[in-house]
Order: C-alpha cells, then structure tokens, then sequence
C-alpha cells in the first residue's frame, strides 16, 4: 500500500505550516509483515537504526523491503546539529558484542548491501573508528558476498581515524557534507565545511578504489548558487556520488524549514551534478544519504565500469 498525505510540518510564529504535495511519505505494507520482522530483529540483536533514532521519513518502504541502516556506538551523539533528531548527551560504553550482532542481522536479512553509520563519538580517542573497522571486519567474515557502504562521522581531531576505516577497505565511503558553508555555524556547530571536504579527499586518496560518497539537504535557507559551489567542491575532491534531498523539521525544537525545492529546481540540481562530472547523482524531495543504497550501489559500479 501506498499512502500520500500532505503532513503538518512543526509550529512557526503560531501557523502550520503544511508540506506541499509533492512530499510523499511511503508506506508498504508488500511483503506483509516484513516491516515488524525488520524492527523485532534489530530488538533481538539490540543495535539501533538511524532510520528509527533521525525519525527518517522512508522508514516504510525501506523496513518493508527488510532494508535498515544500522548505527553503531550507540544512540547517544555527543554534538547538537540543528537538523537531526537523534539524542544528544553523554554515550554510553561501546559494546564489543556489537559487530558479532551486526553481522548476523544482516545474515538474517539477507542484504546484498548494507549501511553502517554511527553517532558522532568525540569522547573517544578514535573517534569510533575501531569499531567500524570491526564491524566491516565482521561483515566480510559473516557475509562476503554483501557489500559494505560506511557513513562515517568526520572524525575530527582524531588523527589516524579515517586512515583506519579506509584501510579496512568498504565499498563506499561516505560522509555527508550536510549543508552549505554558510550555514554550518547554525546547522552544524562542532564541525567544519573544510574538514569534511578533506576529508573526502584524503579517503579517496588513501583507497583510490572505494567509491566516495556525500550529501547534503536543501531547505534551510541556501541559495542554488552555494549549493552549486558544494558540488564543485565535492568533484574537486574526487567524490564519486552525491545525495541531494529535501531538509524535513523533526520536531519544532529543530531548525525550521526555509523552503521546500520543488521536484524541477531538484531535477537541475541533478543535470548540474551530473554535468560536473559525478558519476552517480540522486536528487528528489525524499532522497536520503542510504535511500535505495543497494539500487544505487549496482548502478554506481556498473557506470565505474562503463566509464573504463
């Protein structure tokens, strides 16, 4: 089943402020029953999802389908961006049971590709970058047919992090930019523009065949001129694949929307990518970083291989 409605965004100066009709939450119910499977196996093996922890819109879809993001180090971050609707406090210990857990959740799903993110962890030396060089470590050894895209957190200050998780060799290296670099001191306080375009730059390096990957979200108040700029930057570190939705407000302690992009301004941010030179784009409303990663990821290798 599909369900479209037209949802109340949060409070703003006292009005609802209604979403427009082209934002369409996805609700599948084919194959029944997979939806509460997905949810009581991560229970069962007690990780987290940032499709549960960042409230994300396709959640639906993608559980009905037996595809979950999964975020280790807990669910605790310890910076407060503006957009995002997970927890922010002081985390917990990390679980070295978690990679064991990982492995056989995705085992028992089946997937062809998976997405492993994770809080941001500036309480830890590295950052959290042992246990995703674990957790890919225990991916591989459990599954060595599925593929392994990991979003990472920037990692910054914390020398030899990036290093590590590129050395352990993922399909995809992903790190979202987020926004523009205007609006990163409001958005995303703790972290910097520069460094994570470096960053970028520097995994490509390190694992020249790793795809690369970023996003980022329209919505809060950017210009296309900047936004156009991003993707410049992004191509000029190397990245292969970008990611452009729509910024949607979780709650109304979070950022307001500043506009909503209609789906044509999204399909020239996706002709504009793609003429810079990007060999994947996914521009749409209800784009999100790992939104049909497994799809994205077997188009993306056969362009690789087209483009040889």
């Amino acid at each position: 089943m599909l369900r479209s409605e037209a949802m109340p965004d949060a409070q703003s100066e006292g009005r609802i402020q209604r979403k427009p009709p082209w934002i369409r939450v996805r609700l599948r119910s084919r194959p029944e029953g997979e939806f509460e499977r997905t949810r009581a196996l991560m229970r069962r093996k007690q990780l987290h999802t940032v499709c549960e922890e960042a409230a994300c819109p396709n959640i639906g879809e993608c559980w009905a389908n037996r595809h979950a993001t999964v975020m280790i180090l807990g669910d605790v971050c310890t910076r407060a961006c503006a957009f995002c609707n997970v927890k922010t406090g002081v985390p917990g210990r990390v679980d070295p049971d978690e990679p064991g857990h990982l492995a056989e959740a995705i085992a028992e799903l089946g997937l062809r590709h998976v997405v492993v993110t994770s809080v941001d962890r500036d309480d830890l030396a590295d950052g959290g970058a042992d246990q995703f060089v674990r957790c890919i470590a225990a991916l591989r050894a459990s599954t060595p047919d599925t593929t392994i895209e990991v979003l990472t957190p920037d990692f910054r200050r914390k020398e030899g992090a990036l290093e590590a998780v590129a050395d352990a060799a993922p399909d995809v290296y992903n790190h979202n930019v987020e926004t523009v670099p205007r609006l990163y001191r409001r958005v995303r306080p703790g972290a910097s523009y520069p460094h994570s375009v470096e960053l970028l730059q520097r995994a490509k390096q390190r694992a020249p065949a790793v795809f690369t990957k970023s996003g980022l979200m329209v919505g809060l108040g950017e210009e296309r001129d900047e936004v156009c700029a991003v993707l410049d930057d992004l191509r000029a570190a190397d990245v292969d694949f970008v990611t452009i939705g729509q910024y949607l407000r979780p709650s109304p302690r979070h950022a307001e929307v500043a506009r909503y992009w209609t789906p044509e301004e999204f399909e020239g941010l996706r002709q504009a990518a793609l003429d810079r030179g990007f060999l994947m784009v996914s521009a749409s409303p209800m784009t999100r970083s790992s939104y049909h990663a497994d799809e994205d990821f077997q188009q993306l290798r056969a362009r690789r291989e087209a483009a040889r």
